[in-house]
């Protein structure tokens, strides 16, 4: 009843109880990992003994089998042992055998009367994707820190490694930048917010705003890392920067033009200029990311940026003849260019949208496809590596149903069989070194101002999103079987979700 389900599970009869005697043996990370996520629940206290029952331990020889996130794992009469090359596979072992408990562990409170038992079980299991992730837009509203915990919860039982942060929008910058007060103290505060969808030009006349500081955000990088994901990062350039410019106008292209942050949705005409000292802004900036977040990604955007201001300015017309540009929209190329560089010498490699492709994109720049499936076979083709993340498939904002009641949302038609049936690679994969490397949902945050509309969204697709990236996708009903559990799992989390339809009631997709 895994998800994702593990690539060779192998049962046997039998089954191993836990108690109040059980012992462990594992690096010190890994048997700090198992009380903390198993004795809240059980209220074991799992102690160290050299010849414990849960044995857990890396194998220098495994690299070639396991890889750097696989793992065995084994449960049968004389206890549970698990190997793995690295910490990260056996951080993996910890949440197969969390899963392999009663849901109820998945608690944070003790739980009464219920035995704690493990069936015997033979599993061998690696991902076929390095970067399972799943984005979490701040920008557009301001969420607590205590809701990022509970995602990151949430990826590290489906044993997915990536957080990307969506750090900065039109309506809000969340990031503390010392160097640069106002992009918090004017940038992350908006004087109201849409009312109903966009199309009716609605507002509610509240204002919103919030940001994170660099400890907040170095205290939830370290939460992370103990489960075995990473946080990516995202300050988006040279577009979706109205709430950058409205606390440094000079940033702008008319610098005269007095703006406030964003407070309605869409795409904003509005982006950096040209200047060199606006690329030193970012660089300061950038400065200040790595600082805080020691990923090796950095995403810096590079979506939806309108070209008309830089046609229109002097100086992105110098800049453009200076660099022999005939386009304004190859600009964008030289922005993340300069940007990419400076981030190079921090040891980091940047990640794009999907519109970089064939502007300028620094030839080792990771793309994230978002339009459809055709620019991850196209980001292919220019020589990228890719996370696929289609909106066609992966966005999680869209509705999960078109059926009456449903909560208001962007748009769009993604239901839990349709996410499941995703397939990343494309059909006709060019020939080259370069490879999709990386599966994505991503819940833009326009419409789920709470944390319960987010929670909403999010599940129970994120487990369809989990299973796409691990790359052992199964029929759709197998799925929706060992889904039951999992969302017992969600209920003893206590995270809210949306109860997926009854299988016969399930899209053409399944």
């Amino acid at each position: 009843m895994l998800i994702p389900r593990p690539a060779t599970y192998s049962p046997a009869a039998g089954r191993r109880v836990l108690t109040a005697a059980t012992t462990v043996h594992a690096p010190a990370e890994i048997a700090d990992l198992l009380r903390e996520l198993l004795s809240p629940a059980t209220g074991l206290p799992l102690p160290d003994a050299p010849d414990a029952e849960l044995v857990f331990g890396l194998d220098g020889a495994a690299a070639d089998e396991l890889g750097d996130e696989g793992y065995r794992l084994t449960v049968d009469g004389s206890g549970v042992r698990a190997t793995a090359y690295t910490l990260d596979g056996l951080r993996w072992a910890v949440q197969a055998l969390r899963q392999l408990l009663p849901p109820q562990i998945c608690g944070t409170q003790p739980v009464s009367g219920v035995e704690w038992s493990l069936p015997y079980a033979d599993i061998t299991d690696r991902p076929r994707y390095p970067w399972r992730g799943v984005l979490i837009d701040v920008g557009r509203w301001h969420q607590p820190v205590s809701w990022l915990r509970t995602v990151v919860d949430l990826l590290a039982l489906h044993r997915m490694n990536t957080l990307h942060l969506h750090l900065t929008e039109d309506q809000g910058w969340r990031f503390e930048v010392k160097r640069y007060p106002l992009l918090t103290e004017v940038g992350a505060w908006r004087s109201e917010s849409p009312v109903g969808h966009e199309n009716i030009k609605q507002a509610d006349r509240t204002p919103h705003g919030g940001w994170y500081t660099q400890d907040e955000l170095r205290e939830l990088v370290a939460y992370a890392a103990r489960r075995g994901v990473t946080i990516v990062p995202e300050i988006d350039v040279p577009g979706h920067t109205t709430a950058a410019i409205a606390a440094y106008p000079e940033l702008g292209d008319d610098p005269a033009a007095r703006l406030a942050t964003g407070t309605r949705w869409g795409i904003y005409r509005t982006v950096l200029n040209c200047d060199d000292a606006t690329v030193t802004f970012c660089k300061h900036v950038l400065d200040e990311v790595v600082d805080v977040f020691p990923a090796a990604y950095v995403h810096l955007g590079g979506d939806e940026v309108p070209p008309g201001e830089w046609a229109a300015n002097p100086v992105a017309r110098a800049r453009m003849a200076q660099l022999g540009l005939t386009d304004p929209e190859d600009l964008l190329g030289w922005w993340i260019t300069e940007l990419a560089d400076h981030l190079r010498g921090h040891g980091r490699r940047v990640v794009v949208w999907d519109e970089l492709v064939k502007r300028g994109a620094p030839a080792d720049a990771v793309i994230m496809a978002w339009r459809d499936e055709t620019k991850v076979a196209a980001a292919l083709e220019a020589g990228h590596d890719v996370i696929a993340t289609p909106q066609t498939h992966l966005y999680l904002d869209h509705y999960e149903s078109d059926q009456p009641g449903e909560p208001l949302g962007i748009g769009g038609h993604s239901p839990l069989d349709k996410v499941y049936g995703y397939d990343p690679e494309p059909a006709e994969a060019p020939d080259g070194g370069n490879r999709v490397v990386g599966v994505q949902g991503n819940l833009w945050g326009e419409y789920l101002p709470t944390v319960g509309r987010a929670a909403y969204n999010l599940l129970p697709r994120l487990s369809a999103v989990a299973e796409a990236g691990w790359g052992t996708r199964s029929d759709y009903p197998d799925f929706r079987e060992r889904l039951d559990v999992m969302l017992r799992r969600f209920d003893a989390l206590g995270v809210a979700y949306r109860r997926p339809e009854p299988l016969d009631q399930a899209g053409p997709d399944a």
